[in-house]
């Protein structure tokens, strides 16, 4: 599929927005399972749009407005970003975000360190300014360098606009907020090398940065580019191992873990403060905040083994959540606490987390706390529930004779159209039921001592601590971990040819300890990771277009 550049080119008054029509056999926006092709755009996640804003034009520029919510298909919403049409209150919100954000660049506080020119009596139109910001910044929003035609057109739209509005930094602005709206930066467009079986050196630095840095290529990796180092074997892995040594990693793996896991799920995660007085949005921020500090401490900063996140007693810890966790904490900064030898909170599968996003609001979910185990960690597909399910008995939670939860799920399997899926949830669910629906530890439910057995795989646990080991011992749960980075890193899901270079990964992740950085700058290294892809069925091709709005 081929995408022509379209620059952008605001002027006060006009909106300008941009279109994407993606034909998907009539699928709605909502389904959450896609047969999703090879692509060639991927649109901006919201936290990607905000690393990039943010490292492009420093930390004091506020984006003030609200993102159309990123779209998730098949567990991922990396897989999403490929198959998403943007609708008119989202082009709406693009336009919003970027007039304030080119304001702030542009205004008094900001321009000389942002632009770092202005007009003089040799440039009194300021083209020369215009030119010399658009080339600079151009280049970081576009992940590549302009085009003389791109730079032209780009810098007679500031000067124009400018002389409309009677103020250089104002016509600057309209520019700015063009480009901002433009296709070119809202999504990542891979474009061929010249050979045609491998995207171009620009297109490698995005995927690089985008997957490992979660953000936009930074001036030296832009520059390997250009000097054509990333068409090299070595140029390319020099170039993996210095964005994996940076500080910067830790944010991809945080962005990776927080789709993996869908700790999105938290941000507006809502309980009955009736039941659960300790639990508040604040909270909700924290206990996602805690997972990813975990994992990102055990991964990264200790080099540890995968596996091993489902068995540590190490949890990133914060005054915050000591009620939560019951754990008395002095201190007011982040640190890691380790829980007793023994304590059954152990392990990712205990984490407030994951046990309070996959319940209800007023209690807690076996079936959905399994499903997600399964999804997630399995990467099985659980069918939804039939629309006429009569959940009666397993909502009545003043039961008088069914006390627990495990009781009044024991009497909803009475009906054998239920029964087949809750075969697969229940028996892992139920093992975390010693958790209540904001994660906190209990014994009894209404006076009755909790029963926490399970089997998995054929073996029988008791309790959250060894149903932890069978998942770090499950050869499923490491191997779907691999399928799941590479379908993060590719943006959609695999077809029959890529399965061997997949188990290629997961042997290679084996034999390598579990480490994820490695698995990581596996990905990165493979040739497939930058092939060029197939052109979908003309039916499923994204097309990009540019219009004025009227009205």
């Amino acid at each position: 599929m081929k995408v022509r550049a379209l620059p952008s080119l605001a002027l006060a008054g006009a909106c300008l927005t941009l279109g994407l029509s993606i034909a998907l056999n009539g699928a709605r926006a909502d389904e959450t399972h896609a047969d999703t092709p090879p692509s060639q755009i991927r649109r901006l996640t919201e936290s990607q749009y905000r690393s990039v804003i943010a490292d492009i034009f420093g930390p004091d520029i506020k984006i003030v407005g609200r993102f159309e919510p990123d779209l998730r298909i098949d567990g991922l919403q990396a897989v999403g970003t490929s198959a998403v049409s943007v609708t008119a209150a989202g082009l709406e919100q693009y336009e919003t975000l970027a007039r304030s954000i080119a304001t702030q660049v542009t205004d008094e506080q900001h321009r000389e360190k942002l632009i770092g020119c202005a007009p003089t009596p040799a440039d009194k139109d300021g083209a020369a300014c215009a030119r010399q910001f658009i080339q600079r910044v151009g280049s970081q929003l576009y992940r590549r360098p302009l085009s003389e035609g791109e730079v032209a057109a780009l810098t007679r739209s500031a000067t124009e606009a400018a002389a409309t509005l009677g103020n250089f930094h104002a016509g600057l602005a309209a520019t700015l907020g063009g480009m901002l709206t433009s296709p070119e930066f809202l999504f990542r467009i891979d474009r061929p090398a010249p050979s045609r079986r491998s995207v171009d050196a620009w297109s490698k630095a995005s995927r690089l940065s985008f997957l490992l840095w979660n953000s936009a290529p930074d001036q030296t990796l832009l520059d390997e580019a250009r000097s054509g180092a990333l068409d090299t074997q070595a140029g390319l892995a020099k170039a993996v191992d210095r964005l994996i040594a940076s500080p910067r990693f830790h944010e991809g793996v945080r962005a990776f873990f927080t789709d993996y896991l869908r700790l999105d799920g938290m941000d507006d995660l809502a309980k009955d403060s009736l039941i659960y007085p300790a639990y508040s949005q604040a909270i909700g921020t924290s206990l996602r905040d805690q997972t990813l500090r975990t994992i990102s401490w055990l991964l990264v900063d200790r080099k540890g083994d995968y596996r091993d996140l489902f068995t540590t007693r190490s949890i990133a810890m914060n005054r915050t959540l000591g009620p939560i966790y019951d754990v008395p904490v002095t201190k007011s900064d982040w640190y890691i606490y380790e829980f007793p030898q023994g304590d059954p909170r152990t392990g990712l599968l205990t984490h407030a987390s994951l046990l309070s996003q996959h319940s209800h609001p007023g209690r807690t979910s076996p079936t959905l706390r399994g499903v997600a185990l399964r999804e997630i960690f399995l990467c099985e597909k659980i069918p939804a529930p039939p629309a006429n399910v009569n959940f009666a008995v397993v909502q009545n939670v003043d039961n008088p004779t069914l006390k627990t939860t495990r009781a009044r799920l024991q009497a909803h399997l009475d009906d054998e159209e239920c029964a087949s899926c809750h075969r697969r949830t229940d028996p892992i669910g139920l093992g975390l039921e010693q958790f209540d629906g904001v994660g906190q530890f209990r014994k009894v439910e209404h006076d009755e001592v909790i029963d926490v057995t399970g089997d998995f795989e054929k073996q029988a646990y008791n309790g959250a601590a060894a149903l932890g080991q069978l998942f770090h011992d499950s050869p499923r749960v490491s191997s779907c971990l691999v399928q799941s980075a590479w379908r993060y890193a590719h943006g959609r899901n695999p077809a029959e040819a890529d399965e061997s270079g997949i188990a290629r990964l997961s042997q290679g992740f084996s034999a390598g300890g579990y480490r994820f950085p490695s698995l990581m700058r596996a990905i990165a290294l493979d040739p497939a990771f930058y092939a060029m892809p197939r052109l979908a069925p003309e039916s499923r091709v994204a097309t990009v277009r540019r219009s004025k709005e009227t009205g």
